[in-house]
């Protein structure tokens, strides 16, 4: 996909509907051939939207008026593409917890998780959240993760969790402000409500924080799941991760988690994990796919605001 059109359908699929502000900035660098031809100088891995416009916001330029994104991109390209090529999309959305609870609360009990692509490990307190679906809550706590869910029966309790760990190439610390500015420049302009939500996540994982390593998906996934303790059922997950690894490696890993004790929760678009048959997902916005050992389960939003289980 050319640069042009990934920028058209980010604006389309995923802001649409969700931020005006990324939706009407989108279509601008998507129409701004000296932006592309910047872009197309970075690794296509590189030169995704959340990726530029999280870069840009970290840096303290503008994103709400789109000349002015322009002009400061042009005019700090050096800088903004250095970020670029060393910083990844590591958005830490604690609110995908709430997708990924239906499946964790129906496994053996109790759980060891290990997460990939953890970024700071806020995906790894499922058990310390609260979560309303619909007319119903479970847990308690701070922050109150929304879900619409539809095709469910919500879980009546929270996963009992005994211990918690991350891989992930550079993994964030909640206590260091600088990467806590990050995740937050990740978080789009309008989303005030996720502000508070990384917020009080943060709060929760730096009380306890968990075990984080800085490692490889596939090399050193088995020497951290050898670490988990053997009374606990091992759980690896991730969500909107593999869309940053090439596709050879994305098959080592199925390869590798499949060769593991325990189960593997995946939550992933359609076209990055491929399976047999799907539904037709719900609406045209973009949807991930929840599937428990390679399973597919449900149609799932991206910041977990919404889960249309399969029938």
């Amino acid at each position: 996909m050319k640069t042009a059109e990934r920028y058209a359908e980010f604006a389309a699929r995923e802001a649409h509907g969700v931020s005006p502000v990324y939706e009407r900035l989108s279509l601008a660098v998507s129409r701004d051939d000296e932006t592309l031809a910047l872009l197309d100088t970075l690794p296509p891995v590189k030169r995704q939207p959340n990726l530029l416009f999280g870069v840009v916001r970290f840096l303290g330029g503008p994103v709400e008026d789109p000349p002015a994104f322009h002009d400061y991109t042009v005019a700090n390209w050096p800088a903004i593409g250095v970020e670029m090529r060393t910083r990844a999309t590591q958005t830490n959305e604690a609110g995908r917890c709430a997708v990924l609870l239906p499946v964790l609360a129906a496994l053996p009990q109790p759980l060891a998780l290990l997460e990939v692509g953890a970024s700071a490990g806020l995906c790894l307190y499922p058990d310390r959240y609260a979560y309303r679906y619909g007319d119903q809550t479970v847990g308690s706590g701070e922050p109150v993760l929304e879900c619409a869910a539809t095709g469910l029966v919500p879980p009546t309790r929270s996963p009992s969790v005994v211990w918690r760990a991350g891989l992930d190439l550079n993994p964030l610390d909640v206590t260091d402000p600088a990467d806590v500015a990050w995740l937050d420049a990740l978080i789009w302009p309008e989303h005030a409500h996720r502000r508070a939500r990384l917020r009080a996540a943060a709060a929760v994982a730096a009380a306890d924080p968990p075990l984080l390593v800085r490692g490889d998906l596939v090399d050193d996934l088995p020497a951290m799941a050898a670490r988990a303790p053997a009374r606990a059922t091992l759980v690896v997950f991730h969500s909107s991760v593999l869309y940053q690894v090439p596709e050879p490696r994305r098959d080592a890993f199925a390869e590798t988690v499949r060769g593991l004790p325990g189960h593997w929760i995946a939550n992933e678009a359609p076209d990055v994990l491929t399976y047999d048959a799907l539904p037709k997902p719900p609406g045209v916005a973009l949807q991930n796919v929840l599937a428990l050992d390679g399973t597919p389960l449900a149609w799932t939003r991206s910041h977990g605001q919404a889960i249309s289980w399969f029938r």
